[in-house]
């Protein structure tokens, strides 16, 4: 019935990548378009989890893993609400991206691997994160001191550093074209 009212299918779409690889502003912009198409979404990232649901973790292994299967849950919500729901979240490890795509039926998750390089990441970095971790003050930071693991075979791949915003968020409605997210459009 949600999807015959929205006139799309409810899917997540979990974007993750090193941070600043362009998640969050991939994520947002992509929530706009969907919005101006009349379509349900809601976006998660790490600014409305961190300072709610996960105020209580901190970023060693096993809280980024408790962090990841809450916004899995949550998202699982949205989408059972019959949202397209997008999460920006590095969501550094394989292994906790399994974890949610087996939580919901196949097709519902696809997964948007942000490609950049560590450099471009770390010139994009705004707040000074990873000069903080190079100096030893930050911690289990992702790309420095903790590992990321690259996506074996996402659904999308978006080149950041070459790509535009734009050009990112045609390649993702592209796909969901492709996928028959949309009804009858």
């Amino acid at each position: 019935m949600r999807e015959e009212k929205h006139q799309h299918r409810a899917v997540i779409l979990w974007f993750t990548g090193l941070s600043g690889s362009g998640k969050t502003t991939l994520a947002f912009a992509l929530e706009k378009k969907l919005y101006e198409m009349g379509c349900e979404t809601f976006v998660l990232d790490g600014d409305n989890m961190r300072r709610g649901l996960s105020k209580d973790l901190g970023f060693d292994q096993m809280d980024r893993q408790e962090n990841i299967r809450r916004i899995g849950e949550v998202a699982k919500l949205f989408l059972e609400a019959g949202h397209i729901v997008m999460t920006a979240f590095i969501s550094p490890y394989r292994t906790d991206r399994l974890m949610v795509r087996e939580q919901v039926k196949e097709g519902d998750f696809i997964e948007i691997y942000c490609n950049a390089s560590l450099d471009v990441c770390e010139l994009r970095d705004v707040k000074g994160l990873y000069k903080k971790a190079r100096e030893g003050l930050i911690s289990n930071f992702t790309g420095i001191s903790d590992t990321y693991e690259v996506p074996d075979s996402p659904e999308i791949e978006l080149h950041t550093a070459e790509e535009s915003v734009d050009a990112s968020v045609k390649k993702i409605l592209d796909y969901l074209i492709e996928k028959h997210v949309f009804l009858n459009r």
